[in-house]
């Protein structure tokens, strides 16, 4: 990487990248490696997981030639942050809760950062579904947060009403968001992954209409809705048996 940056006889393209321009690329090696994990690639997840390094090395790389920063200062911090936020195993041996610890310690770090919200260090870059359950998650742990379930999903009913008496669509941009915001709450009371569910819900669903494209020859084009679901029920029932 380094040679691909060097302004005597480097890549064009690389010495043009920033932090910035290259972000992009970042998240979707990450997405990418994800992927392959869900296939159970091995191959894949081994070239992906590369990927992703390389991207690690570019962004260590364009600090470095600003002088901030080079790739093995990266290494060291996050092994520093490692054994700090796993005292029971690095330091001095405790009897404690570990999770409790954890979140105390990483608490602890953010406090000294100057971060005075709960909320501080939640990315805002983060997909929408994860990020608002990392959000819940952190105001859960000073206590706002519903007792059980029963909030969450009596709330996921008052937004449905709120989207159907919304006056325009800007309001009802708003409550689609409400009802979103209470879905992932529920998910979170569940102990289910929002990402993950909806993530997982999107293969199925690309899996079943792909199938249905199958049955119908190719092609959905011309089909009545009826003819449509009569597919899409037979792709279902065959899931279920096979």
């Amino acid at each position: 990487m380094a040679r691909l940056r060097d302004p005597d006889g480097g890549c064009e393209w690389d010495l043009a990248q920033d932090f910035a321009s290259i972000v992009p690329y970042t998240i979707e090696e990450a997405y990418e490696v994800a992927d392959a994990i869900a296939i159970g690639d091995p191959a894949g997840i081994r070239d992906e997981l590369g990927d992703l390094l390389l991207q690690v090395v570019f962004h260590s790389q364009i600090a470095r030639d600003e002088g901030l920063f080079g790739f093995d200062d990266v290494a060291t911090a996050i092994a520093d942050k490692m054994e700090r936020r796993h005292p029971h195993i690095f330091g001095d041996k405790t009897t404690g809760d570990v999770r409790q610890q954890w979140e105390q310690i990483k608490a602890d770090e953010r406090a000294a950062d100057g971060a005075k919200s709960a909320l501080v260090g939640v990315a805002k870059s983060l997909p929408a579904l994860m990020r608002a359950q990392k959000l819940q998650s952190r105001a859960a742990r000073v206590g706002f947060d519903w007792p059980n379930a029963d909030g969450p999903r009596a709330k996921i009913t008052e937004e449905m009403d709120e989207i159907v008496a919304a006056p325009d669509d800007v309001a009802r941009h708003e409550e689609v968001g409400d009802l979103l915001f209470a879905v992932v709450n529920y998910a979170r009371h569940l102990n289910v992954d929002a990402e993950g569910a909806l993530r997982d819900a999107n293969m199925k669903f690309a899996r079943r209409f792909a199938a249905m494209e199958d049955r119908a020859g190719g092609s959905l084009v011309g089909l009545s809705l009826d003819e449509q679901e009569a597919h899409w029920l037979a792709v279902k029932a065959s899931e279920a048996l096979s």
